[in-house]
């Protein structure tokens, strides 16, 4: 597997938190591991105690998410719901239940190509990556007779269900998101209405503006080693998703992480989907479709969705955007 591409960075001086009188704007700035990658977060207010109260919520608020919504832990509630699977109903902590019925919308919004039951297909493919050699088949067939929104059912007395023996969550495709939009009332709370909140360079919030700037800058990445341009965030929610981001190669071949929940198959031409979004869990699961659907289908699903914009590269040159993604980050082309 390989290590993920840098594919944004931000566009400010190094900032940490600095001196001045309490009546003047400071920045405060911490980055941690957290959810398999580094969370990073950089505040601007006038109260750095509040600002350092903000920073120690915020990370336990990541924390506590992994714990809940992880496959990599046996014992996280979503461990517990994947081994009960065809075994009926199970009582799960609210913060799971919340995540899976907002899983459930975003399945149907995305007409499927966007599905958190594909556990059984990234094991397949896991598995494969580690024989070398490609799933005949059958085997694909069968994996991909468990994956679909219609296994999982979220009940309203605080139960979840999924329907089918092995059938599996997997929530890697929008935990960040459903995490940064939690974090969002902490700040609040907090009176922080200034921040940049950006989970592994992939999936970010961008809160107000920094001291002396109109929004947050932040330099990306295409999906090979050039760079798309510039953009600048304010009070919007940016995922960028690559379909080779990270890969595994099976007979010399590379296939990408992402995978199209009704084939079965990962994708194996390199694309990089860029979406903003009111929300960071709905701009990676449209970020995800986008890639999957193309750029006809999923720049006009995209298009449809309130307050949502896109762009679409692919490795040999081409580019593709909803209408109104310039203006929506004030789009500056890397010349």
């Amino acid at each position: 597997m390989s290590a993920r591409a840098l594919v944004l960075a931000l566009l400010l001086p190094a900032a940490g938190c600095s001196l001045l009188p309490r009546s003047q704007p400071l920045t405060l700035s911490d980055g941690r591991q957290a959810m398999g990658t580094v969370l990073e977060i950089t505040l601007v207010g006038r109260d750095p105690e509040e600002l350092r109260g903000a920073l120690a919520e915020i990370f336990a608020e990541a924390r506590r998410l992994e714990a809940l919504l992880t496959v990599f832990d046996p014992e996280s509630e979503l461990s517990r719901l994947n081994r009960a699977a065809g075994r009926g109903p199970l009582a799960v902590d609210p913060e799971l239940a919340r995540v899976l019925d907002l899983s459930l919308r975003y399945a149907r919004l995305t007409r499927g190509s966007f599905d958190v039951t594909v556990g059984p297909l990234v094991q397949l493919w896991t598995e494969a990556a580690a024989r070398d050699s490609s799933p005949g088949a059958a085997a694909l067939a069968e994996a991909r007779a468990r994956v679909g929104a219609e296994h999982l059912r979220v009940l309203a007395d605080g139960t979840a269900e999924l329907t089918r023996t092995g059938v599996a969550v997997n929530l890697g495709g929008m935990a960040k998101g459903y995490a940064l939009d939690r974090m969002r009332p902490l700040l609040a709370r907090r009176g922080v209405g200034n921040a940049l909140l950006n989970f592994g360079q992939s999936s970010i919030w961008a809160l107000g503006n920094p001291e002396d700037a109109e929004g947050w800058r932040l330099l990306a990445r295409g999906p090979g080693d050039d760079f798309l341009g510039v953009l600048t965030l304010r009070d919007q929610a940016l995922s960028v998703s690559g379909s080779l981001g990270q890969w595994v190669e099976i007979g010399g071949r590379r296939y990408g992480h992402v995978l199209d929940p009704r084939s079965g198959e990962p994708l194996t031409r390199r694309r990089q989907a860029l979406v903003v979004a009111p929300e960071a869990a709905l701009a990676e699961a449209l970020s995800k479709a986008l890639l999957v659907l193309g750029e006809a289908e999923g720049l006009a699903l995209v298009a449809e969705q309130a307050g949502c914009e896109a762009l679409l590269v692919d490795a040999d040159g081409g580019t593709w955007r909803t209408p109104g993604w310039d203006d929506a980050v004030r789009f500056e082309a890397a010349r």
